[in-house]
């Protein structure tokens, strides 16, 4: 497929209802690429996914080679009903069942116990399998028309940071795959929450919109594991989800994530910044902190600055996020600096993308 280049099927919807203006045979030609076992990449109200038929082993093969990503990796399963479901969970606990009347269809992903008809490639070989139902209208009818449960992580090389435009999937995928479908900008722009539900008390392995705080509400004793799992590979470690044993989200600049208040944050960003330019360095900044960090407008001028909300207003950090690494790699930057934000409610998976992306950490 390298030397083609990638169909993309334009549509645009209304994320804030399932009855949209998409007709079929706008999906139609995704769908038999699908059911024919190849692959697609179509957008979701998280991050953009590039999709197979989950009960088909050597389709859901083509994810790996596609994005160049580890066997070990396992992938999450999206569904658009409940009887689809039935093929890959052996069982729903009672815990599932709550957070699947209070979640789904929306950005949470569960695991469960897989059945015999779940292929070892989508698990890595693990006996559970993680499934979620999407709330994004062309997933859930591409699914549907596709006529199986579809095995979806990020449409990008693996590693960068995921996509949440079609843009974003072309400039990692163009030519790697028949089809993209470009439903507009992603909703959210993280991945979803993953919980397991076999733990006792239920755990959290990956934040995302769904929060913490929304899932205890929901469950009352759950657990956050979601920043105790190594962040390099580990040969003895093998994740029951994605984004646990690898690096991710990292754009091609160095990303420094600067914690502390941010007066002192300030004072370092002022030094480092000069610092950086006087050795040549191209910088850009992603300020996090709104008006409380200042930079000095003789440095500001030299420098990529994109502002990113605030610690009041976390919504477009977790939107924006991996555009803005991505559009600063397309403006040549050496090194992203970036600064913490709160770890409640959207800030932990905020926090958890960054720290992942971060190959140094100042704590100013």
């Amino acid at each position: 497929m390298d030397d083609c280049k990638t169909r993309v099927i334009h549509l645009q919807t209304d994320q804030s209802t399932l009855f949209t203006p998409i007709r079929d045979e706008q999906l139609q030609y995704a769908a038999d690429i699908i059911r024919s076992g190849d692959v697609v990449a179509f957008p979701t109200e998280t991050v953009y996914g590039l999709g197979a038929n989950a009960l088909d082993q050597d389709a859901s093969l083509k994810i790996f080679k596609v994005k160049n990503r580890p066997s070990d990796n396992p992938l999450i399963v999206h569904i658009s009903s409940m009887n689809m479901l039935g093929l890959l969970a052996s069982s729903v606990p009672d815990a599932a069942r709550i957070l699947i009347e209070r979640f789904w269809p929306g950005p949470l992903t569960i695991l469960f116990t897989k059945t015999p008809q779940v292929p070892d490639a989508v698990t890595a070989g693990q006996p559970t399998v993680a499934v979620r139902m999407p709330s994004h209208p062309i997933a859930r009818r591409l699914i549907y028309l596709s006529n199986t449960p579809i095995a979806a992580p990020s449409a990008n090389i693996s590693g960068r940071p995921s996509p949440t435009t079609a843009r974003d999937v072309l400039d990692d995928l163009n030519g790697r795959i028949k089809c993209l479908i470009d439903g507009g900008p992603c909703t959210f722009g993280l991945e979803s929450t993953v919980v397991d539900v076999n733990q006792n008390p239920p755990a959290i392995l990956r934040p995302g919109a769904v929060t913490l705080e929304k899932i205890r509400e929901a469950l009352h004793d759950v657990r956050d594991l979601s920043l105790c799992r190594p962040s390099e590979p580990d040969e003895h470690f093998k994740p029951p989800t994605p984004g646990l044993k690898y690096r991710h989200y990292s754009p091609t600049a160095k990303v420094v994530l600067y914690e502390g208040s941010s007066h002192s944050i300030q004072k370092r960003l002022v030094h480092d910044v000069q610092t950086l330019l006087n050795s040549g360095k191209k910088v850009g900044l992603v300020n996090t902190r709104g008006k409380s960090i200042a930079i000095p407008e003789d440095l500001a001028s030299k420098i990529q600055i994109v502002a990113l909300g605030n610690k009041a207003n976390l919504t477009p950090i977790a939107q924006h996020l991996f555009t803005t690494f991505r559009e600063l790699d397309r403006l040549n930057v050496d090194t992203i600096l970036i600064m913490s934000v709160p770890t409640q409610k959207e800030g932990l998976a905020i926090m958890n993308r960054i720290r992942k992306a971060a190959s140094e950490v100042i704590r100013a």
